[in-house]
This record gives structure tokens, sequence and C-alpha cells, in this order.
């Protein structure tokens, strides 16, 4: 089995959104804002070679959105999901499993691209199965007006239209029974209904892919929660059981939206959980 980050894209949110009721002047020191308020974000996903397998953690955002679309999100960069995949040997028809973190579009909406005559929606990956849950399924396809801007039917109605779509039942890995990848997903609630992050265990070590639970090193203390998530002292009580099993367990955070950091490690200390060291993937596992 093999590991490898992929950049799909970098862009930028508004710092109080992504950090809530932090003021400005604590999460600017470590998420540092531009004129416009606006913070670094990435959009890493994970790519897992598994014998024949080939699995893709989350998409990105994709390139079939409107210019004015992205422009509310100060595109920056060069990476791009195809030109990750592109260094390493593959491309989009090699993936043979979608594993979606959650449905909202930074996160699933490279899985859907423009069909050939631009007439409407297909899977951009055409031999894959998409990996979500029923329940957040549901949650996406029939949104509150809380989430709506961000469960959009275009990234979502074509996977189900292929026959490619399939449901993770909650402890039955059934997407890797053939696998003897170490594999664990743990279901959290807070930022949107039955998120789910890897867990991973590769070379020894727990590789834990954080999505929206810890977005960046800057989201360590356990307060500090975006004003996306719908469930707020959910994700705070979500959140401290997690940072206390990541310390207990050394686990290895894969960031996937910290634009400067691919991976932390955490340590107590008298104020709390907080950040230990970052690292490279490469330093980590090669």
């Amino acid at each position: 089995m093999t590991l490898y980050p992929i950049e799909t894209g970098n862009f930028k949110l508004d710092g109080g959104a992504m950090f809530g009721v932090v003021p400005k002047s604590i999460w600017n020191r470590t998420n540092p804002a531009d004129s416009n308020n606006m913070i670094d974000m990435a959009a890493r996903c994970l790519l897992i070679e598994d014998g024949a397998r080939l699995i893709l953690i989350d998409t990105g955002m994709g390139n079939k959105q409107s210019d004015k679309f992205f422009g509310y999100y100060y595109q920056w960069g060069n990476h791009t999901l195809d030109g990750s995949l592109q260094k390493l040997g593959f491309n989009r028809d090699d993936i043979t499993d979608v594993f979606m973190t959650h449905l909202h579009f930074d996160h699933c909406g490279g899985s859907i691209q423009w069909n050939k005559g631009r007439t409407g929606y297909e899977p951009a990956f055409k031999n894959a199965h998409f990996w979500t849950n029923e329940a957040h399924w549901q949650w996406a396809i029939k949104p509150n007006l809380r989430e709506r801007p961000s469960f959009l039917k275009e990234n979502l109605l074509p996977m189900q239209e292929s026959g490619q779509l399939k449901f993770i039942k909650k402890g039955q890995n059934s997407f890797l029974e053939k696998s003897e990848l170490g594999f664990g997903i743990l279901f959290v609630d807070g930022h949107t209904d039955k998120q789910m992050l890897p867990h991973i265990n590769y070379k020894g070590k727990t590789l834990v892919f954080t999505a929206d639970l810890v977005p960046t090193t800057g989201h360590i203390p356990v307060p500090y929660i975006m004003g996306y998530d719908t469930r707020p002292l959910l994700s705070i009580g979500e959140k401290q059981l997690f940072m206390n099993d990541a310390v207990a367990n050394d686990y290895f955070l894969f960031l996937e939206h910290d634009a400067h950091n691919e991976i932390c490690t955490l340590k107590n200390t008298n104020k709390g959980v907080r950040l230990d060291k970052t690292h490279t993937f490469d330093e980590i596992f090669n």
C-alpha cells in the first residue's frame, strides 16, 4: 500500500467565517488575513494505492462552476487534481473508488464534470464508485437553509444517475471488504450530519484525514471551530474527544485545508491540546 497527498488547488475564505466567534486578533496570528479578510486555504486530498484499488479521498472544488462562483473564492497557485495525478503517473480513469468525507462543494465538486458537449454533467471518474453514507446523502439532497449553498445538485445527482453511487454503513467498511488496508472511519455530526473521517494505518503510524473537524493548525484549540458548523456545541464535544484520542494514540493529522502545513502532531499543555510539530508528508512516510 502507498499513500500520496494530492493537491487540487488553493483558494481563500473569509477568516471570520472560518473561525466563528474567535476574535481576529487571535486567529490572525496563525492564519493571517489579507486586506479583504481572506485567509489561505488548500483543497488537499489523499490517494491510496492498494493492490488493484486506487482510492481518492475527496476531490476538491473541480472546475465546472461559473467564473462568478469561483470569483468568491480567490483561487491562487498552480495546483490541479489532474496535474497532481499526472506527476504520480496516474489519471482519472485509474481511480477505482472516490471516498467523500462529506458532500460540500469544496470536498466533492471535482467528482463531477461537464460532459463533452457541455450540455450536462457526468462523473469525472468513469471507472470509480462514489462512496458516501445514506444519512449524509439524504441530508445533502434535502438541504437545510444553512447548508443549501454548499450542497450543489450538479455535484450530487449525476453520481446517483450514473449508478456509481455507493453507501457505507456505519460500522461496516463495505467498500474495503476485499482489501488489506487498515482503514477505520470516525463519524462526526457537528459540522454537517455524518461527516466521515478516515483513520489509516500506514507504515506503523495512524494517519487521520481530518477534513472539516480540524481544517488547519490554527483550529487545533478545541473551542476554535468554524462559523460554518451547523451544531457548534456538538462540534466542540466531538473535537475534544478526538483531540484527546489523537494525543493518546500519537495520531498524525492530515490537514485538508491548511495551505501551508500538510501534517501535524499534537501534545497536551496546561492550556489543553496544542500543536506539537508540523511535517511534510515525505518527512514522515518516505
